[in-house]
């Protein structure tokens, strides 16, 4: 049933401003519509706010089907048949809070604490219901530390060497640019508010180049098309920096504001075209011309995708890449720079989370080793409380995963609005609340403003939010800590706290009554350089610190594993992002599964033709870790040697019973223990029918 006419049915008597969660780099701002009875019967992109425009995304816009679904988890559930049966019965909150506390109880006194994993992911971005903190009863039982590694860590890191910061410029001012780099991103369907931009600069002269193994629709509407090998953009962009160290430097730039440049100019020489054309799989002349534009049609802006990063060397990646604008000149100057993540500390998530009140020295353990740690761990790891997360599909090594899940002796707890893949391995399923029915703060990290998300609905059922769930279990657990106990208003004055709030005199009253705005501070965001008191070290080709990291002192290339390697007839496999759902997030809900699209993946013709695959036809896509089956298509959309199928569809959906993250190896990156989705090599063959 459309907006239009729900609305008519259920004319919208008041509207409550809220903001998206999901994992999305745009953090849309949202309208509510409520009806004289109280319900959700619209909801819209916000026309005021400078990003949203009025305009919410296909994953979006069904958000209020996907709250109504009739597979909506709406009681405590729990196991009642082997796990991963999806077999449960109701129970209260009262026996669910119970079994909890007297689990954890035995749990600490026989293991201690950090038996516990608190397994938070980024289902939900928000800073009092999602992975904008950690829970403050995480910090006061001692449990180990969960570290966040999944998404863009070695990207954030490896960024960090080179110019402490993962952005220097703003999306707006990307208007302002005379040649924009769309660096492993597919912007119309991950990042679509900021094509609004990208056309705007074209319209004033900007060229725009797609750089990707995958002419995605991102690419098909660009000016140029760049399809390099999977896992080689460090040498593309040593390359690139070759061509521009030759043609036009801002030498004064890189006098002023960088160190180490002489050492990195020495390392450039051996960059030549020729070389950078065998190591990435394109033509000399594309290296020549791209460097070339780059030197004298500037300004320069690079928007960073996720996806590069996401192999062995992704890390190292990213920081070669920030030395393009530096050779430029252009971070710091409107319309130049680079984009990654904006990484602006909108809100004190120490307040909120209190690491104060945890005791010394936890152990971390990492969410992109979780099968690893499940089985390796001492103390072992004896509870599992999964909240924003769907690791069984989501994370590396699924079948491990599942195999980890699948023990007696581990017990899960998982908090969620649908019986989630995970789900169906937990001992207790706990009905969690939607956006539209909890309070929120939302930050982005593509954009520069911040929200204030009013729920607009009373949840349904016995849903509660994650904020409530840990203060009953805090209380039932006999805690008397009165940092646990804080409302959510509380928490949103604690989020608002501090800088750059309290120097703009505003707080809760002001966010709340506004819905959104820019982030205090940030009106100059990108324009200048940051000043220190040793100026040449704002950007950084020579890194002491990354040396003594064990990245080397300079920015260079190392082939990744598998993603550029191979043996005719294997393909390097990327995940991409999905253009109808974030992730895994509603992937599986009745709703979707009405429109969902069979798991697919898609070779080029030539190669099809070269293996006797035909389009249509159902093939396993399989290494010596694992193997999926799915249906083939065929179509030039990926270079050759790649394999390339939309990420976070739930086990259902495919015919056997697998998923495409049993391929992918519990392996870390270079820097910050990130996954390597993209570093996984499978073949194809027929599946007999």
């Amino acid at each position: 049933m459309g907006e239009a006419r729900r609305e008519v049915m259920h004319p919208v008597m008041r509207e409550v401003v809220g903001a998206c969660p999901l994992d999305c780099h745009d953090a849309c701002s949202w309208v509510v519509g409520i009806d004289a009875g109280g319900r959700a019967v619209s909801l819209r992109g916000n026309p005021t706010h400078p990003i949203t425009r009025g305009g919410l995304c296909p994953k979006v816009n069904p958000w209020l089907e996907h709250a109504a679904d009739p597979t909506r988890l709406l009681h405590p559930l729990r196991r009642d048949g082997p796990k991963g049966s999806g077999q449960f019965e109701q129970i209260s909150w009262d026996e669910a809070l119970t079994l909890i506390a007297d689990r954890f109880e035995s749990i600490v006194a026989e293991h201690g604490a950090e038996a516990i994993w608190p397994y938070d992911g980024t289902g939900t971005l928000g800073v009092l219901q999602g992975s904008g903190s950690v829970p403050r009863l995480w910090q006061v039982l001692g449990t180990s530390v969960h570290h966040l590694s999944i998404c863009t860590i070695s990207g954030f890191l490896g960024l960090e060497y080179a110019m402490g910061t993962t952005a220097t410029v703003a999306p707006e001012d990307l208007v302002h640019a005379g040649t924009i780099l769309l660096w492993g991103t597919n912007t119309l369907t991950t990042n679509r508010h900021l094509w609004r931009f990208v056309e705007q600069a074209r319209s004033s002269g900007a060229t725009v180049v797609a750089i990707d193994p995958v002419r995605h629709r991102t690419a098909e509407r660009s000016d140029q098309h760049i399809a390099i090998r999977p896992g080689t953009d460090s040498a593309f962009a040593l390359g690139l920096c070759h061509v521009i160290a030759r043609t036009a430097l801002d030498a004064d730039f890189l006098e002023r504001n960088c160190s180490g440049w002489p050492e990195f100019e020495a390392t450039l020489a051996g960059w030549t075209p020729d070389r950078v054309a065998a190591e990435c799989g394109v033509d000399a002349s594309i290296v020549v011309e791209l460097g070339e534009r780059l030197a004298r049609q500037g300004p320069v802006a690079i928007r960073l995708g996720q996806g590069m990063q996401r192999h062995r060397f992704g890390g190292q990646a990213a920081r070669v890449i920030a030395g393009i604008p530096a050779l430029t000149g252009d971070h710091g100057r409107l319309g130049g720079g680079l984009l990654y993540s904006v990484n602006v500390e909108a809100f004190d998530g120490d307040a909120v989370s209190r690491f104060d009140l945890a005791p010394p020295d936890r152990r971390l353990l990492v969410m992109t080793m979780l099968a690893r740690h499940l089985r390796d761990a001492d103390p072992p790891v004896k509870a599992l409380f999964v909240t924003n997360a769907n690791p069984v599909v989501s994370n590396p090594a699924s079948a491990d995963v599942r195999a980890e899940l699948a023990r007696d002796d581990l017990f899960t707890v998982v908090f969620d609005a649908f019986v989630t893949d995970t789900a169906r391995y937990a001992d207790l399923v706990l009905p969690s609340t939607l956006q539209t029915e909890h309070l929120d703060l939302v930050a982005s990290y593509g954009h520069l403003y911040v929200q204030w998300n009013e729920p607009a609905v009373p949840p349904p059922g016995e849903c509660v939010s994650r904020t409530e769930l840990l203060r009953r279990l805090a209380a039932r657990l006999g805690l008397d800590e009165p940092a646990l106990y804080a409302s959510d208003l509380e928490l949103a004055a604690d989020a608002l706290s501090g800088e750059p709030w309290a120097s703009a005199g505003l707080g809760v009253d002001d966010l709340r009554a506004a819905g959104w705005m820019r982030l205090p501070g940030t009106d100059d965001f990108g324009v200048g350089i940051p000043t220190s008191a040793d100026a040449t070290s704002w950007f950084s080709f020579a890194s002491d610190r990354a040396e003594r990291d064990g990245h080397g002192r300079l920015p260079n290339h190392r082939r990744a594993a598998e993603a550029a390697d191979g043996p005719p007839g294997t393909f390097a496999l990327i995940a991409a992002a999905s253009a109808a759902h974030v992730n895994s997030t509603f992937a599986g809900v009745a709703h979707a599964a009405a429109r969902r699209v069979e798991p697919t993946v898609t070779i080029c013709a030539a190669e099809a033709r070269s293996l006797g695959l035909v389009a249509g036809q159902l093939v396993e896509v399989a290494n010596d870790r694992g193997g999926f089956v799915a249906r083939l298509a065929v179509d030039d959309t990926p270079r050759a040697g790649v394999a390339v199928m939309t990420k976070g569809s739930w086990i259902a959906a495919f015919p056997d019973g697998r998923c495409i993250n049993d391929t992918v190896a519990e392996r870390p990156s270079d820097m910050g223990a990130g996954a390597v989705y993209h570093d996984n090599r499978v073949t194809l063959r027929p599946v007999a029918s």
